[in-house]
């Protein structure tokens, strides 16, 4: 079942390659959706695809790239149109 999330990623999530390292892992698992730095140091984004592959994802988010410190990741399922690509936005 397709289902859409919007998540905010904090900790040490900017300059550490995050946005690029989300974008390559949700096209690797087929999520479409959009992902941008926000001013308060935090990271957000919007993810669509299947139940399992954004379980996977959000699991991720957790992890994400070598040199990131995650202290925590909110998500909330939300209602959304098709999203047809996975963008880094300003």
């Amino acid at each position: 079942m397709l289902k859409t999330i919007q998540f905010t990623v904090s900790g040490c999530v900017q300059a550490v390659g995050f946005r690029c390292s989300i974008q390559n892992k949700a096209r690797a698992l087929g999520i479409t959706g959009w992902v941008r730095n926000r001013a308060d140091g935090d990271i957000e984004g919007v993810a669509q695809g299947d139940d399992g592959n954004l379980d996977g994802f959000g699991k991720w988010l957790w992890i994400g790239p070598k040199y990131a410190i995650v202290t925590n990741v909110d998500s909330s399922v939300i209602r959304r149109e098709l999203i047809n690509s996975f963008q880094i936005t300003q």
